[in-house]
């Protein structure tokens, strides 16, 4: 019988969260006022924020397995920032604290410097219906 690899690793989950952060950031940085829209891409950026943090989980369980203990910590030092952002975000939205978005974003920002977008390749309805999905899961 031949070996399944999984091509769907963390790794690659977590690369394309911070892809979508990153192009996100983009068009909210050229938005000229909040609307829909803009708070629909805020919404998407928890949602991202929160899957970076599912892989992280991922990646330690699989390396505590091994006896790997140092390891997994230092990889949950390096990625803290998304569950601490995450919720930063989460509840800015659900506070409707728009005037605070620049200054999360630049924290944001610090983060997904490093990656190039020089071709948006995430379409809008990637985020559509994100801010409403957030605040009826924050109402349930």
């Amino acid at each position: 019988m031949a070996r399944v690899i999984n091509t769907n690793s963390p790794g690659k989950r977590r690369s394309a969260h911070m892809r979508t952060i990153a192009e996100i950031l983009r068009r909210l940085s050229q938005a000229q006022a909040i609307n829909q829209e803009s708070k629909d891409m805020a919404a998407m950026l928890v949602y991202c924020l929160r899957g970076i943090d599912s892989t992280v989980e991922e990646s330690m369980v699989a390396w505590e397995k091994r006896g790997y203990w140092k390891k997994s910590d230092e990889f949950q030092q390096k990625w803290w920032w998304a569950t601490l952002l995450s919720k930063s975000i989460e509840k800015l939205v659900r506070n409707e604290d728009w005037e605070q978005l620049p200054e999360t974003l630049m924290q944001l920002y610090a983060h997904v410097s490093d990656l190039k977008v020089n071709r948006m390749t995430r379409d809008p309805s990637t985020w559509q219906g994100a801010h409403q999905k957030l605040i009826n899961e924050m109402r349930a």
